[in-house]
């Protein structure tokens, strides 16, 4: 990830995926084999953001800028624009159906035709308030010849198309611009973030057999639906892992920055995988006696929140009519599927097969090991999904600029600086190091 191996008229783009419990801002670009080159990637804590929608301005573009900042020093890069995603509960799709009527059957139909049915689709009329954000074909039909899925180079006057459109809150998309501005940059494109992480975890092949991905976010679940290779459903459950961490709150009665560690070190999904006798100790409050708990009883109260989790999951699948037509089965990804025997639970309580989606299928070579985990899937998808409009030609290449290196003769003042603020502290420095030494240490688990 060093900066010299990168040139002023660098390729790389930055994705920002604006989570509940996270802002993680990634640096990539695509090496000659096609594949995924991350430069620098930083991930700083969320507070702004409530069940995937923005819910505190401020906060917000203080995450976005730090997490920004520390994947741009990582890069040795700086960027004016950005690659951001968008979910949360306002996220709706629905079916409709377009019409062309071409002026002569002997021209080739082409991406000029593609185009303009797709373009009449952003005409729909829509409740007040919403915009839509992807326009997706579905099949086409020419003339009466109906599943078709590529008609470029074909010949006929009636082009009619299925097109599966997602919709989202005009104030939830304007609030992401507004942060992204602040922090001092521009959104080159916006992504439904279920879209992106698909994009990362999933397989052509799973794509064609029918496939369901299981986004598990910390304030969201997202599902996308696959089948032949096409977005067939898209629907966000507004449940997530902050639910699961609420009720070991109020189920154990302990401290929520309790609960979570809880969720993380020994959070199980499947009971009865978990030993009867395992008991875990969680420090009192001041002078109180350590708190014991059950880590059966820990499993008992997630394996219920997952399992209505997924009996959401159950129903959208339903409700997309694709139920018993998903050969790939089930994907789980987000922070949520890092849940010990998730996989396990959900073919039990669904059915379904199930596995565990990790990013790396589209990393190139030396990818760090941090970026293997779940939780990276968005961000890398959305890596993916600008690189992909940007081959299309639907938004152009954003300039990359390489951070101007300081010159000798300021580093030296800045060290003759930094040498009389040391030698002017001194003497804070050896009470401060003093106390540390006669500090006990924390319990490094809670």
């Amino acid at each position: 990830m060093d900066a010299k191996h990168v040139n002023e008229s660098s390729d790389a783009i930055v994705a920002v995926d604006i989570g509940t419990t996270k802002v993680c801002a990634l640096v990539g670009r695509r090496n000659e084999h096609g594949k995924l080159e991350i430069l620098g990637f930083g991930k700083v804590n969320s507070e702004g953001v409530l069940r995937g929608v923005v819910s505190n301005i401020e906060k917000t573009v203080n995450a976005i800028t730090e997490a920004v900042k520390l994947a741009e020093r990582q890069s040795g890069l700086t960027f004016k624009e950005v690659h951001v995603g968008i979910a949360g509960q306002h996220i709706k799709s629905l079916q409709h159906r377009g019409m062309l009527t071409r002026d002569n059957d002997h021209t080739e139909i082409s991406r000029r035709d593609i185009d303009r049915l797709i373009s009449d689709m952003y005409k729909l009329v829509l409740p007040p308030g919403d915009k839509i954000l992807h326009v997706i074909p579905q099949e086409y039909t020419i003339d009466s010849e109906q599943g078709i899925t590529d008609p470029i180079g074909m010949s006929g006057i009636r082009l009619e198309a299925n097109f599966h459109i997602i919709t989202g809150q005009i104030t939830a998309s304007n609030n992401i611009h507004r942060c992204v501005e602040r922090s001092g940059m521009r959104v080159s494109n916006l992504t439904l973030e279920p879209i992106a992480s698909a994009a990362a975890v999933l397989s052509d092949e799973e794509k064609e057999a029918g496939v369901a991905l299981v986004d598990i976010g910390g304030g969201t679940t997202d599902i996308t639906i696959f089948k032949d290779g096409i977005i067939r459903h898209t629907a966000v459950i507004p449940f997530g892992g902050n639910v699961i961490t609420g009720d070991i709150k109020d189920g154990c009665n302990v401290m929520a920055h309790h609960a979570e560690k809880l969720k993380v070190n020994y959070g199980s999904a499947l009971a009865q995988e978990v030993y009867d006798n395992r008991i875990i100790a969680i420090p009192g409050l001041r002078g109180r006696d350590p708190k014991e708990i059950s880590e059966k009883n820990l499993s008992r109260i997630i394996q219920a929140r997952v399992e209505e989790i997924f009996d959401y999951v159950v129903w959208e699948i339903r409700r997309s009519g694709y139920d018993r037509k998903l050969i790939g089965g089930i994907v789980v990804t987000g922070g949520g599927s890092l849940l010990r025997h998730i996989d396990k639970l959900v073919e039990l309580h669904t059915g379904q097969s199930c596995r565990v989606g990790v990013p790396v299928e589209h990393l190139g070579h030396g990818y760090h090991k941090e970026l293997c985990s779940p939780i990276y899937a968005t961000s890398i998808g959305l890596l993916l999904k600008g690189f992909d409009d940007i081959q299309q030609g639907k938004i152009a290449v954003s300039k990359t600029v390489k951070t101007p290196e300081p010159a000798q003769e300021e580093l030296a003042t800045a060290s003759v600086a930094e040498e009389d603020a040391a030698g002017g502290k001194w003497l804070e420095t050896i009470f401060r190091k003093t106390k540390e030494w006669f500090e006990t240490e924390p319990d490094s688990e809670f």
